[in-house]
């Protein structure tokens, strides 16, 4: 899902949806025929409410962006529904009041479960139902992955379906009539949010999270299809229901949640701008309409075209809308400002191109023999590319196999909707182990007492072995053959591969080669060992990044790039076995703040530490160390491009902000663009040039992205620059 898609149909058709509702309460269509107003108001209609609750739970739970998951703010979420529920609550009391709805023989009972579960007012019942199914939906979100969810939810509604429209059928078993007896007595019906609601906000949840997937492969003409014949389906269950006379309510139909869910596909398939104005309108008339119905009727009467007005349902139908839409209208104009279409940069942002991140995943396959998958390395948000968003494009490609470093990486995937194995490459806390079990991840095992430990811990885990063959830094010891057969013979613990880490693999002199050769020696011994006792050693990996460059004929089952994945090499310069074309995939850019002149004789910056020696132009940059930028940069030739030429860093790097000389670029400005990683006309700054000068490796220099610039994930047609390669970048092959 594109980082700044729009969702402009939904907005229009929630619109349409609370027409619909009107409809639904004034029947249009009973002065012609009462069938087809039926039809209208008692099957096509029920569309409206669901898609109602699948906005909400759309927007509330799906990924804000590609690559970053929004957790919803539930709290500020049932604060606002909750004071729409208060609003109409105070709005619709006397009306209340005056039917004699609260009168002197209501219990406290009575009233608490009318607010929780029937809305006070015949179509508030939404606003409760909103909240508490909201509030299941997200509990059970924290536990379950989003098709278990759905199973669950979708058990509910199947009870309240027969508490509704089926409820003919279930009438006549006696259990069940019993049942039913007891549950309205408690619920006053089904549909409410507990049997309704939760289904399709989860609905919505899902298609949030997984459009991203999917949605690609899927035209608009095969969702407005499979809509057409699942709304076919509607009808004729709405029909015939009502005709063998099994109905109980109108208002949930087995037929309604592929229509619905192919409905709400169709309108995410492409991407409209947004109309918050319209977004404000649909919630108004829902809440205004009973009013205006109230109005109408009020000035029909007063008026004295009752006949007209009333006696004529269309009429009346039409009456209460433009009544319901022109408030909704106002209110709409006076509380929602106009959005700029334009938005500005914002301060800091880290640029994702998606497009490099496919060519190096199929690059780095081709470099591999036939037989071995890739498993991407996602740990540290995807060395500071986002893992979710990265996660996701990947799985779009194909790859099914992804590796974290710790629990709490693996589950921000899963919430996201990624599937596949997931890998942690690192030890999980006794605490967090259920947690393994609860979102399917699986668990590298360390040592023979860390097997153990999961064996005694109960609950069965899928588990990678990690053998250490010469790094001494996690796995167990090659050559402890008792302690490594025993790690296979836990009755709980499923093993589906083995692995091991090579520690001089970016090293081309002959004598860590031989090093890497004995690891790799060291890890064929110890399989043939496992072989040899009859276990089953699952899927075989040894490759990381420079694995896989100066040791590709390597043949196993997978391979773990992880900073090759995206277009970099640890440090630049170096020298690797195999040439690929690695393109990379992070730019990182920041918004020029402020352009002055300073003095000859004055000072830049903390500690004064850069002194004018003529007239010099400044741009103060919004970026900092708080944002990646290693302050050792300070006074090391580091620099940024603006305009397509580098402009020196001068002064000490704060944590939001940086200084440069731009005496030399004319017409810099307040708003323009600084690129501190990435390329600008001709001009090029990678992350190995800034960590050659800081004395670190590029690895550290993209981990250090921190949450706080934005991401932005854009997919452009492929290009070939010959500065992009690896010769381009001074790294060739040995001849």
């Amino acid at each position: 899902m594109a980082a700044d898609r729009s969702y402009g149909w939904i907005d229009l058709v929630k619109l349409a949806a609370a027409v619909l509702v009107i409809a639904n309460h004034t029947g249009p269509l009973t002065s012609w025929s009462e069938e087809a107003d039926f039809v209208l108001t008692n099957i096509i209609s029920r569309l409206a409410v669901p898609f109602f609750f699948m906005a909400s739970g759309f927007f509330l739970f799906r990924a804000a962006k590609e690559g970053i998951r929004n957790k919803p703010s539930l709290r500020k979420f049932m604060v606002r529904i909750g004071g729409l529920y208060a609003l109409g609550i105070l709005l619709y009391l006397p009306v209340n009041v005056y039917a004699g709805h609260f009168g002197p023989d209501s219990t406290a009972g009575a009233i608490l479960k009318e607010i929780a579960f029937g809305g006070t007012f015949y179509h508030l019942w939404y606003l409760p139902a909103l909240l508490l199914g909201t509030a299941i939906v997200y509990m059970l979100r924290l536990r379950l992955q989003d098709r278990t969810v759905l199973v669950v939810t979708g058990a509910l509604y199947a009870i309240g379906m027969f508490g509704d429209s089926y409820y003919g059928v279930a009438a006549r078993v006696d259990a069940l009539a019993v049942f039913y007896a007891q549950l309205f007595d408690a619920f006053g019906q089904t549909r409410n949010g507990l049997f309704f609601a939760p289904f399709f906000i989860a609905l919505g949840a899902f298609i949030g999270n997984a459009a991203s997937n999917t949605a690609s492969r899927r035209s608009a003409r095969w969702y407005g299809g499979m809509f057409l014949i699942s709304f076919s389906l509607l009808l004729a269950e709405g029909t015939a229901l009502h005709r063998l006379g099994l109905q109980l309510h109108e208002v949930m139909y087995v037929a309604l949640v592929p229509a619905a869910y192919a409905l709400f596909r169709l309108l995410t398939v492409r991407s409209v701008r947004g109309h918050r104005r319209v977004r404000y309108m649909s919630t108004a008339v829902y809440l205004l309409h009973p009013l205006a119905i109230v109005l109408v009727r009020g000035a029909a009467k007063l008026l004295g075209i009752q006949t007209v007005v009333i006696g004529n349902s269309f009429a009346f139908f039409a009456a209460v809308t433009i009544a319901s839409l022109l408030p909704a209208a106002m209110l709409a104009i006076i509380s929602v400002p106009r959005s700029s279409p334009m938005p500005g940069n914002p301060r800091a942002w880290v640029q994702i191109d998606l497009s490099n991140l496919d060519h190096n995943a199929r690059v780095l396959k081709q470099a591999l023999p036939d037989g071995t998958s890739l498993m991407a390395v996602v740990k540290a948000n995807a060395y500071g590319h986002g893992s979710v968003g990265i996660a996701k494009r990947l799985q779009r490609g194909g790859i099914r196999q992804f590796a974290v470093a710790e629990v709490g990486e693996a589950v921000e995937l899963r919430k996201a909707g990624v599937k596949g194995d997931i890998l942690i490459l690192g030890y999980t806390p006794t605490e967090r182990l259920n947690e393994l079990i609860w979102y399917n991840i699986t668990q590298t095992v360390i040592h023979a007492d860390d097997a153990q430990r999961l064996q005694a811990h109960g609950g069965k885990f899928k588990v990678h072995v990690k053998i250490d063959t010469g790094m001494n830094r996690l796995g167990e010891q090659f050559d402890r053959q008792e302690e490594l057969l025993s790690m296979y013979r836990h009755s709980r613990l499923q093993v589906t591969g083995t692995y091991s880490h090579l520690a001089e693999a970016d090293s081309l002199d002959p004598y860590d080669i031989a090093f890497s050769r004995k690891q790799i020696d060291r890890f064929r011994h110890a399989v043939d060992l496992i072989l040899a006792a009859g276990f089953n050693p699952g899927r075989l990996h040894l490759q990381s990044s420079y694995g896989i460059l100066n040791f590709p004929d390597l043949e196993m089952d997978l391979a773990r790039p992880g900073i090759a994945l995206y277009g970099l090499l640890s440090t630049e310069g170096g020298a690797t076995r195999t040439k690929i074309d690695l393109r990379p995939v992070l730019s990182l850019k920041a918004s020029v703040s402020r352009v002055h002149l300073v003095k000859s004789g004055e000072f830049v910056g903390y500690g004064r530490s850069f002194a004018a020696a003529a007239d010099t132009m400044v741009a103060t940059v919004a970026i900092g160390y708080a944002d990646g930028i290693p302050r050792e940069l300070s006074g090391r030739g580091g620099s940024v491009l603006i305009h397509g030429r580098r402009a020196p860093i001068i002064g000490r790097i704060c944590m939001d902000q940086l200084t440069v000389d731009v005496s030399g670029i004319p017409d810099v400005r307040q708003g323009d663009i600084a690129t501190i990683i990435g390329e600008d006309g001709a001009e090029r700054i990678t992350a190995g040039e800034i960590a050659m000068r800081t004395g670190t490796i590029t690895n550290e220099i993209v981990c250090s992205m921190g949450t706080r610039a934005a991401k932005r994930f854009v997919s452009e047609p492929e290009r070939r620059p010959a500065a992009k390669t690896l010769a381009g970048a001074g790294i060739h092959a040995p001849q």
